[in-house]
């Protein structure tokens, strides 16, 4: 078996498929495995751009399972913090949504006595859902049930119903539209971070509830580090990953896949090929169209070019700091002015997310500093109308070719990503004063930096869109066709494009692919789960109003004497 993408996708694919008795080669274009899931360094500092929450991180949950299945947090610290979210807005008013749907309930009708009804439905719906996660199934597809296990499914939900079905056709810019208090109003639409138009009130309290059970924290050693411990798992069960190995071409004969075609011309055969990689990418380049048929055809090439199709991409600024910053936030939605938004290129919503990334990853950076992580949902469009070179090149250094070089783009571009970094670090200075001067890293990406690194549609982080016509027609289409395309044997999809966003959902897709493998043939699917190292633990960490001091938690030693580290800016160098 042939898996193209080392994301947690692929990487999931391969575990499930070594454990099911497939001999399986993962091919990655780039050097480090996790896809979006994923860190890299700059100086003395591990800039962390992806875990900002886990599901499945706790017990009590199949999703939980399949992190353990895939030793992705064994032996791991997982850290968990009682507010989820907080949203300010332009005069500063502050709402702090705990996940605790006892402590939200009281802290929002403390803000707005007028909306208490509608603030205990909320609470009650996410009280319900708490108890709904247990029964939440991620374990097998629909598509694999049989007809008795359908049944249990949906008796299963039965005292969850009126929960479910009363947030599921709601969309939350609707409920949202309901209080009575301005503040309220706009900040409920924020919970998830960022504005998402097409999303009911479900998925928010999937979130919330998950949070609030201790199984939405985060895993130390941040996004890489679960990724490599995927990795290691995938390894120790006999799989094998190749980096710098680009993918071309799926080899298809007499309509089945038979291996692939790397860039440097030679040819990989397999009886099976998986693409977890850009699903766009997979079927109009390695497919070359062919094999679709017509549904699959209109999704990628008509539905995914509709609006709304897809995730947004995003804009990233990294500050790494010299000194600490107590009372930075974990995790804050600044709404933002139109005067501001105005400096930030391809800005979807105006608001910008701001973590203080050492509150969730204290060992990615040496002892008194601190890193920021400020992100904004953002359209590619705008970028690409700055760009004036290729968003991709491949280049031999050392006798070796590598995929993910940097590239060159227009002095727009750059004059762009300058003007909304100096935005943002204008906006952190005047609420936390003296982080300008404290600024020892600072680091930049754009959606064309997600393009350059794994050559993701449009820079979308998390595919398809659910709620819409797009992540509703994939779910159709694998319930009725498995993850595979009609017509094409030995072909299969994982990852975020077999399902609709989310690292779990990447994960749990990769369990999925080998199940419908292993039906088409004739084998029993087995996993198991790897107990070689001891289960994960867990610590809260209050960071609400009137909580007690944070848990502390172990910091690396200082890496020089000074315990500063050299400045340095390498954003251009890193397009």
């Amino acid at each position: 078996m042939i898996i193209i993408g080392a994301g947690l996708g692929g990487l999931s694919t391969g575990c499930y498929a070594q454990m099911n008795g497939y001999r399986s080669r993962i091919l990655e274009m780039h050097e480090v495995p996790g896809g979006c899931c994923t860190a890299w360094s700059r100086g003395d500092f591990m800039l962390d751009c992806c875990v900002s929450w886990l599901l499945g991180s706790g017990p009590g949950n199949e999703m939980h399972q399949i992190w353990l299945e895939l030793g992705a947090l064994q032996g791991k610290q997982v850290r968990h913090f009682d507010v989820f979210n907080i949203v300010r807005d332009q005069a500063g008013r502050t709402v702090r949504f705990y996940s605790d749907p006892d402590r939200l309930q009281a802290h929002l009708t403390e803000i707005s006595p007028a909306d208490a009804e509608l603030i205990r439905r909320f609470c009650d719906q996410l009280r319900a859902f708490r108890k709904a996660l247990a029964v939440y199934p991620f374990l097998k597809p629909v598509g694999l049930m049989g007809r008795a296990e359908r049944w249990r499914m949906l008796a299963s939900f039965l005292p969850y119903a009126r929960a479910v079905s009363s947030t599921i056709g709601v969309l939350m810019a609707d409920f949202s539209a309901r209080f009575q208090h301005p503040l309220l109003r706009e900040a409920f639409n924020y919970i998830l971070y960022e504005r998402h138009p097409a999303f009911p009130v479900l998925p928010f309290h999937f979130q919330l509830a998950s949070h609030a059970n201790l199984s939405a924290g985060v895993p130390e050693g941040g996004s890489l580090g679960l990724a490599r411990s995927i990795e290691a798992r995938y390894t120790a069960l006999g799989g094998e990953v190749a980096y710098n190995a680009k993918v071309e071409e799926v080899l298809v004969e007499d309509d089945r896949a038979v291996g692939v075609r790397l860039s440097d011309g030679s040819e990989l055969r397999s009886d099976i090929v998986v693409s977890a990689c850009d699903g766009h990418t997979t079927m109009t380049k390695f497919l070359k169209g062919r094999s679709l048929g017509p549904e699959y055809d209109r999704l990628y090439t008509r539905t995914i070019q509709e609006p709304g199709m897809v995730f947004p991409g995003y804009f990233t600024l990294f500050l790494g700091l010299r000194r600490e910053f107590p009372d930075g936030e974990p995790c804050t939605t600044h709404l933002l002015d139109e005067r501001m938004a105005a400096e930030l290129t391809g800005i979807r919503h105006p608001s910008i997310n701001v973590q203080f990334r050492s509150r969730h990853y204290p060992e990615l950076s040496p002892r008194g500093t601190t890193v920021v992580y400020a992100t904004y949902f953002c359209d590619i469009a705008p970028w690409r109308a700055l760009d004036e070179g290729p968003e991709q090149i491949s280049r031999v250094r050392a006798g070796e070719e590598l995929h993910t070089l940097p590239v060159r783009h227009g002095r727009g571009y750059y004059a762009a990503k300058r003007r909304a970094r100096e935005a943002i670090t204008r906006f952190l200075e005047e609420r936390y004063p003296g982080i300008r001067d404290a600024i020892a890293v600072r680091d930049v990406s754009t959606p064309l930096t997600q393009v350059r690194y794994t050559g993701n549609y449009d820079g979308t982080v998390l595919g398809w869109q659910p709620f819409v016509e797009s992540g509703e027609t994939l779910e159709e289409l694998v319930k009725k066709y498995g993850p595979g395309l009609p017509g094409l044997a030995g072909f299969y999809q994982s990852g975020v494009w077999a399902t609709t966003g989310g690292l779990i959902r990447a994960a749990a897709a990769g369990r999925h692919v080998m199940q419908f493998v292993c039906r088409d043939d004739g084998r029993e699917f087995t996993a198991w789960i790897d107990e070689s190292a001891p289960p994960p633990t867990h610590v809260v960490i209050p960071v609400g109003v009137g909580a007690d001091d944070p848990v502390p938690l172990p910091r690396p030693p200082d890496p020089a004497p000074d315990g500063a580290p050299a400045p340095t800016s390498q954003e251009d160098a890193w397009e």
